[in-house]
């Protein structure tokens, strides 16, 4: 096997063939990496003298911008629960993911003692094994304490017992899969498109960016690593400004 044999796999990928349609980047770049992964370990084993796949690096995956929502949808999405039991959680947990920017996986993993609605905040447990304390705003924090109060006493009496603040009907923690689910069928109900399970979380970034919050609190915010990844919400930003100065601007085009 030569590098050049590597390279050609790697063209033949994304060019296709007549019985096999193209690959996107990101296809194509787990199919090299599941490659140069094997000519490591050839190397390192002593299978091969050398490792030719060392030098082809996998295509570059094209930037995907996070699509928010924007705030009247939220607001008709957060209103979709009725006040029965399930209600007032699924009410709960959508108003705590956009009020936090919690990722699904960190809301359904917190516990009671995450929570201290008496000063707003809430401690998630993030990717990497990375903690974050953020603040729950006040519509979140009502929405919370109602389904405490009202509804997950009597859904934590069918269960075993479970620290975790979201409970599903029997009384177990709420799964990550059951939380999409909520998600999207309130998406649904509420008439809401192209939402998907991070699409509140989205939102949140995107609405403090343009109500004038620092990038780099919103970094802290969302619990990234670098703030690299975070402005990829100022690009959406940036898109939104342009819609509005095209759309306000007496001037902003040519006749």
């Amino acid at each position: 096997m030569t590098e050049r044999q590597v390279t050609a796999y790697l063209v033949h990928l994304r060019e296709g063939a007549v019985d096999r349609p193209a690959l996107s980047a990101a296809s194509a770049a787990r199919a090299v990496s599941a490659v140069r992964g094997l000519h490591r370990f050839a190397l390192r084993e002593g299978l091969c003298p050398t490792d030719p796949a060392r030098g082809v690096s996998p295509p570059t995956r094209a930037r995907r911008l996070p699509k928010a929502l924007d705030v009247s949808t939220v607001e008709r999405l957060l209103a979709v629960p009725d006040s029965g039991p399930l209600g007032l959680r699924d009410r709960a947990l959508l108003e705590f993911l956009y009020g936090t920017g919690a990722r699904i996986s960190e809301a359904v993993g917190a516990a009671i003692d995450d929570l201290d609605l008496a000063d707003g905040t809430v401690l998630l447990h993030g990717k990497g094994g990375r903690t974050r304390l953020v603040p729950v705003g006040g519509y979140a924090r009502a929405a919370v304490d109602a389904y405490l109060v009202r509804a997950r006493p009597g859904l934590a009496a069918a269960g075993q017992g479970t620290p975790a603040v979201f409970l599903n009907a029997r009384g177990g923690p709420l799964s990550r899969q059951g939380a999409w689910g909520i998600l999207r069928r309130s998406a649904e109900r509420a008439g809401a498109t192209g939402v998907s399970p991070h699409s509140l979380r989205h939102s949140y970034a995107t609405h403090l960016l343009d109500g004038g919050a620092d990038v780099r609190v919103v970094q802290e915010l969302l619990g990234h690593a670098s703030v690299t990844t975070t402005q990829v919400y100022t690009l959406v930003t940036v898109d939104r400004l342009r819609e509005v100065y095209a759309t306000a601007h007496p001037r902003a085009r040519a006749r």
